[in-house]
Parts: C-alpha cells; structure tokens; sequence
C-alpha cells in the first residue's frame, strides 16, 4: 500500500493528476469539425487553433462544448482559462458565460445557452445587469446547484437561486483571465486570477455541497440585444487525492440528488451586494421569536398598567 492521502490545497497545475478524457487543452483535436473525440459542441461554437469560441461578438447567438466522457471522480478541481471581450462599452454588452457539471449535457435553453432546470452544478459568469434596481457591480460570479426543480431567473440575474458569488472585472483585459472550481468533501470553492498577479482570489467557499459522480462538464454562453466574445481556452481537471470516511465507501455517488445543506433556501435570498445570503422572507423560528416578543411586550404593559392602576385606588382612598 502506498502512502496515505492527505487533504489537497488548490492544485497548482500539477500535470501528475491531470485527467486528460476531462480536459480540453491546445492544440484542440479536430480543430474546426465535429471530430473531437472527447468534446462535443452546437450553436454558434467554433473551434480555432487558439481558443474555442462559444459565441461571436453578434447579437442572438448561443454555443456550448461539453465533455463527452462522464466524471467519476469524487474530489475534483477545474482550472478554465477564458476571455471575454467585444466591443460594446460600459453595460453595453452580454450576456455572459457558463461552467457546468450536469446531468444533461448538449441541451441549447435560455439560462447561457445551456437548459434550465437542470440536475447539477452551474457557475455563472454574468456581464450584464438584467435587474436596474441590483447594487451588484458586474461583471458578477455566482454558484447555484440544482435538482431540477429550480428555475434560473434571468430577470432577477439568478438571486433567488444563487448560492454566493462575487464581482469580478474580467472582462476585456489585456491579460489572461482564470477561473478554478474545487469540489471535495463537500466543499465548493471557486477562486478567480484575473487581475495579472499569478494569484488565486477568493470568491465562493461553500460547505455542505453534495453532488453525484457521472455527470457532464461543459460551458456555454449566450447573447441577446448586446453581444460578446466568449472564448474558452482551456479547461484542465485535476483528481484531488482527498481520504473520505470509511462509510463514504458504501455510498452509491451516482444516486445522490444535487443539494446543498444551507439553514436557509435560496429562495430566501434576497438583493445583497456582498453576494452572500441575509435574512429574507420570515421563517417559522422568525415568526416564533416575533410572536414571543409581542407577547412579553403585552404581559409588560399589563403589569405596569395594573401597578399604576393600584396606586390611583390607594391615593384617592386617602381623600376619602
């Protein structure tokens, strides 16, 4: 037996536990046709020699790549560098880009050019401000995880169902801009380097995340009224050599439902520029502690009324 696992870090790019079936790297093969052995793509989606463009700085396109080889692995980091850039101005562009571990894959829709409702985990690269009344500066970063039961509401960019996020100016720079997305033990970390300082950012760290092994990779993007480039030009998978508990060893992880195990759902959220959750609509323990509060406050002016009361009745007593 080897040595013995130990708790990984954000990789550095360690090409010893790259897992090149999951990884889409240059020289890209079958550059420009459908005969990527291992990536699929649709839409507007072409392939150069220096990048994968997901879609064209043109209004009403849509593209997407996925991996075709399902993921089994249990602990996972993904390194995607990117670009996105166009010529629109300030709020004059969009709509964005999408990073994607599904259930479904190869399924154009409205959310970034990929399926709504969809079973998985989504990290959404939003460029424009669909909501007027938001205080989020975009481009703004954010992770939903879903059962298909959720909708992504592109009104409202995404707050409803959005987990946590972060703002991030990665848009039209002149250097390389990258994303990672570590999953393990239930941790979602997304961290981001696009300010040329070789440096990763924090911008998500969520705990009590559970998805399943033998879902799909992938990215999409899409535009509307305004317009970008969306260009991938790697997406690198690394294994994460992470020791569970015994017990995880008779979990069946292609049976288990998206989830995340938050005290409060995302439907709860509401607008927060620190992207974070706060309180929303009243829960149950919220009306309790209302109710409690209320009732105290009659019992007190009860006991204050009848105090007063009684030393009204001995002083009038006294003039008799």
């Amino acid at each position: 037996a080897g040595p013995r696992p130990v708790p990984a870090e954000l990789t550095d790019g360690n090409s010893e536990h790259l897992k090149r079936e999951h990884s889409l790297m240059k020289p890209y093969q079958g550059a420009g046709s459908a005969a990527m052995p291992l990536w699929d793509f649709q839409g507007s989606t072409m392939v150069t020699s220096q990048y994968v463009r997901l879609t064209p700085d043109e209004r009403s396109r849509e593209g997407s790549i996925w991996n075709r080889v399902p993921c089994f692995l249990k602990d996972w980091e993904l390194h995607v560098h990117f670009k996105i850039h166009g010529a629109g101005k300030k709020n004059l562009h969009g709509d964005g880009l999408a990073l994607w571990y599904t259930q479904e894959h190869l399924t154009q829709g409205p959310v970034f050019g990929s399926k709504n409702n969809f079973h998985g985990l989504a990290i959404f690269l939003d460029t424009y401000p669909n909501d007027e009344a938001t205080e989020r500066v975009f481009p703004y970063i954010s992770a939903m995880v879903n059962n298909g039961s959720l909708t992504y509401d592109h009104s409202k960019d995404g707050r409803w169902t959005e987990l946590a996020g972060c703002s991030a100016d990665l848009r039209n720079q002149n250097h390389d801009t990258f994303l990672a997305v570590r999953y393990s033990r239930g941790r979602l970390t997304v961290m981001t380097d696009v300010e040329d300082k070789n440096e990763w950012k924090n911008c998500i760290d969520i705990a009590g995340v559970q998805l399943p092994t033998g879902y799909f990779f992938g990215a999409s993007a899409g535009t509307g009224d305004l317009s970008d480039n969306h260009d991938i030009i790697s997406m690198k998978l690394f294994q994460l050599m992470v020791e569970h508990p015994v017990e995880d060893e008779t979990v069946d992880w292609t049976k288990i439902e998206p989830s995340v195990s938050l005290l409060k759902s995302p439907k709860d959220n509401v607008d927060d520029p620190t992207g974070n959750f706060r309180s929303g609509p009243l829960t149950g323990w919220k009306v309790f502690l209302l109710l409690l509060c209320a009732l105290l406050g009659i019992i007190v002016c009860a006991v204050v009324g009848a105090v007063v009361f009684q030393k009204r009745q001995e002083r009038n007593k006294r003039f008799y």
